[in-house]
């Protein structure tokens, strides 16, 4: 047998029509082509699952659960992809069979819209690290540590040692403030108003002197004194002390309160309070001084 013999057999037996799937002739080459596309899809899917293993090392992403998840979604996806590529590359039309899907996709859509907002809010946080385990939030008021960043939602604690739930799309789609973002500083603040009858110039040495010896300031950012207004019935003064602990603001802050009301109530100077002047008429002073005064 010669060589165009053998190679034209050899075409014959490799062309050669094994079974019909919808009108589409299957051949060996074709389910050789088919198997060598979703075997190249499992190494794709495996080399990708690495990498994003080695990303999440460098971006200390601990969590066993979000490592799973987003270790099963990348393979979900490449296999699907070559799935989808090989049943096109050996001829079998995929619109009819996403046409036939559409309308159930778009039930399943709308029934799992919020799981899915859900997903993709933990995709971005995972990606781009903006909140990360460890940094302390403000959400809708409240000031939270965050514990645990999920695929799907955020465990975080208050400060009263609660621990909160929070879905992704509050932190991804929100207004929230990042305390631990780049640096941890965080300024206390404490207004005093004091009455107009005293010496501004020596309530701000005693205002000064106090918020200078806190123990907790912090060293490269000095305290600040500053009058705020000239209030109905006050002078009003604000102090404010850096820290780079925002998670005890609310301890510096008493301490911070009790430091300018012992550093006022020292130098005599008066922390005012609200006070209302009631003048009346000459007619109803007169009637008034008029009545019988109690015995």
């Amino acid at each position: 047998m010669s060589l165009a013999e053998l190679l034209a057999l050899l075409d014959g037996i490799v062309n050669q029509t094994l079974f019909t799937i919808s009108g589409t002739q299957i051949s060996l080459v074709n389910l050789a082509t088919f198997g060598a596309i979703i075997l190249l899809s499992f190494v794709v899917s495996r080399l990708l699952r690495r990498s994003a293993d080695r990303g999440m090392d460098r971006r200390g992403i601990d969590d066993p659960g979000t490592r799973a998840i987003t270790s099963r979604l990348i393979n979900i996806a490449i296999l699907s992809l070559g799935v989808a590529t090989a049943l096109t590359n050996i001829g079998i039309n995929l619109g009819a069979l996403f046409a036939a899907g559409a309308v159930f996709a778009v039930g399943i859509s709308f029934a799992f819209q919020n799981v899915a907002q859900n997903f993709l809010s933990g995709l971005i946080l995972l990606l781009e690290r903006s909140i990360k385990p460890g940094d302390i939030l403000e959400v809708e008021g409240t000031v939270v540590r965050v514990e645990k960043l999920g695929i799907r939602s955020t465990v975080a604690r208050t400060r009263d040692d609660e621990q909160v739930i929070m879905p992704n799309t509050i932190l991804a789609q929100g207004s929230v403030k990042n305390y631990t973002l780049e640096d941890s500083l965080y300024r206390v603040r404490v207004p005093v108003g004091v009455t107009y009858d005293s010496d501004m110039h020596r309530v701000r040495e005693v205002l000064e002197g106090a918020v200078s010896e806190v123990s907790w300031g912090h060293t490269l950012r000095p305290p600040v004194v500053l009058m705020r207004a000239f209030g109905s019935s006050s002078v009003d003064f604000e102090v404010s002390v850096w820290t780079d602990d925002p998670w005890g603001a609310p301890r510096y802050s008493s301490q911070l309160h009790e430091a300018v009301w012992w550093a006022l109530a020292q130098a005599d100077v008066v922390i005012a309070f609200p006070q209302l002047d009631v003048h009346f008429d000459p007619p109803v002073s007169e009637g008034l001084s008029s009545l019988p005064k109690a015995s």
